[in-house]
């Protein structure tokens, strides 16, 4: 049996976890301890704060990301919305993809109360094959991690799309459709590489006559932008990965000027995700050295269907004119 103490940062409220084949259920009942079997036949023992009966590895996490550092949450939000990418990754990898060091991965397992990486990692896989293993996919995986590169980022993307449509449910769409529909102008802040889809979300709004402006960076000019919001102003945020200062400056300014807010990121337990009225959610998963963008894209699109369709008639016109360009 290996032993470990509990986190400082934990409050010793004993609980147990179960993982194990085939089952990837995490039982969590209150007031007995945590424990986990290793890859090595012992029981690993920690501590939890959280008391509830029956969860996975993700629904875990997330239940505890309010106890965490700001760098472990980056990780805690790359596992619980990339949990089919984190798996596979080493703790140099997964630390790189959320932005931090591989000692806040490792911290961050501990804080779980495994004994280091490779423990939550083994767990993290068990979850993630039973997940795509079972019911949910037909029983079979979308995509392996034996292929060639090509097909790795292939089917990491059309894995990326039925992982963004499976999270969203109808009512998020049509309240976001709504309010873009309604709003007298809309104002769409995103930096670095998401200034391209906010300008390109601009650009789609525009064929349907909704007046939209972006603010991509701190320089005057976009500032002034941002600065023209008011109760009747739509805010859209686009984030990938952890958020821009300018987003929380956004998303404040919007707060206090009675203007309703969308965020649309690929981590759902964000800051922007948590202070906005409403959120999209889309999947970025990728065996590359970039963060994919193919779900976002699908979503501003079926953003600007979706707009479409509540006015066809209305806009009919000014799209027939876009094409014959």
């Amino acid at each position: 049996m290996i032993q470990i103490s509990s986190p400082s940062s934990v409050v010793p409220v004993s609980e147990v976890f179960r993982f194990g084949s085939p089952e990837y259920l995490v039982k969590i009942p209150a007031q007995s301890k945590f424990g986990r079997e290793t890859r090595g036949g012992g029981e690993l023992i920690g501590v939890s704060t959280v008391t509830a009966e029956t969860k996975t590895l993700s629904t875990y996490i997330q239940d505890r990301i309010d106890e965490f550092s700001r760098s472990q949450k980056d990780v805690a939000r790359y596992i619980v919305d990339h949990l089919d990418e984190a798996a596979f990754l080493t703790a140099e990898e997964l630390a790189r993809r959320a932005g931090t060091s591989s000692s806040t991965v490792v911290r961050f397992s501990q804080a779980l109360g495994f004994e280091g990486y490779p423990e939550l990692q083994a767990s993290a896989i068990e979850e993630y094959r039973a997940t795509v293993g079972g019911e949910e996919s037909g029983g079979r995986m979308l995509f392996s991690f034996d292929h060639s590169e090509f097909e790795a980022s292939l089917g990491t993307d059309h894995s990326n799309l039925e992982e963004t449509a499976r999270k969203l449910d109808q009512s998020q769409i049509d309240e976001a459709v709504a309010a873009l529909s309604g709003a007298s102008q809309v104002v769409i802040v995103g930096t670095d590489q998401m200034a391209f889809f906010a300008s390109y979300l601009r650009h789609t709004l525009s064929l349907l006559d909704i007046r939209a402006e972006i603010v991509t960076s701190t320089a005057g000019p976009s500032l002034q932008r941002l600065g023209r919001v008011d109760e009747d102003t739509l805010l859209i945020t686009l984030s990938s990965g952890r958020s821009h200062a300018l987003l929380a400056r956004a998303m404040k300014l919007a707060g206090h000027r009675g203007a309703r807010t969308l965020a649309i990121a690929d981590a759902t337990l964000s800051d922007d995700v948590k202070k906005a009225d409403m959120s999209l959610y889309f999947s970025s998963n990728s065996p590359s050295f970039l963060r994919s963008n193919t779900a976002l894209m699908a979503l501003v699109h079926a953003l600007a269907y979706g707009v479409y369709s509540l006015g066809e008639g209305e806009h009919s016109d000014r799209i027939r004119a876009y094409k014959l360009k």
